[in-house]
């Protein structure tokens, strides 16, 4: 407990500033994915992955064309798994806790989709066989237990206007080579990485 008299340190204080949730926000939590959610997830090209183990918390990006995460039935998904940087702190934390949650975005829409479950790791060779894109299946298949699913209104993508135009003009924030330079003090070759990302990036995205 702290003697800050502002803090909010128990529900009944977060309930008071708050208040009650209004009716569409209840109703639109199922424990299912109903058709017009199954729209949604058809939709989307990219997603949040948040797993928690015993490092803590992690959220990750993942992406591929419309419809990547496949609806198996009403209860349940499967996520390809795709190849990246091997660090693999998502399913290393599913091993250890299968509670998962998938925050789907879709270009130009307002509302998100936020799917709650636990989750297993599968690398059946029929599944991944599925799941292949250039003759390239995924490393595994991340198969999700549907507990949740509900909508998030418009507001944050609004405020953040995500969907607005790109800017135009430099680069606003570093590179990932001049990260790397400056988290090892230049000891990494920051710009030789930045020029070699491109090509590599086309040569393993599948």
């Amino acid at each position: 407990m702290t003697d800050d008299p502002h803090a909010i340190q128990t529900l009944a204080q977060l309930e008071a500033l708050f208040g009650q949730p209004g009716e569409a926000s209840l109703k639109k939590e199922v424990p299912y994915l109903h058709p017009t959610y199954q729209a949604l997830i058809a939709a989307s090209p990219f997603a949040v992955l948040a797993t928690l183990g015993p490092g803590g918390l992690d959220a990750s990006p993942r992406g591929d064309p419309p419809g990547f995460v496949a609806v198996q039935d009403e209860k349940t998904l499967l996520l390809p798994e795709r190849r990246g940087n091997n660090r693999i702190d998502s399913l290393r934390n599913i091993v250890a806790d299968p509670r998962v949650a998938l925050l789907f975005l879709i270009p130009g829409v307002g509302e998100t989709l936020r799917v709650n479950g636990r989750a297993r790791i599968r690398a059946t060779p029929e599944l991944l066989a599925r799941f292949a894109v250039e003759g390239k299946p995924p490393q595994c298949v991340i198969e999700i237990a549907v507990e949740t699913v509900f909508f998030q209104c418009a507001r944050a993508i609004q405020r953040s206007q995500l969907w607005a135009p790109v800017p135009q003009g430099p680069r606003p924030v570093p590179t990932p080579g001049a990260i790397l330079s400056a988290l090892t003090d230049a000891a990494f070759d920051g710009e030789g990485y930045d020029r070699a990302l491109p090509a590599r990036q086309r040569a393993t995205l599948y």
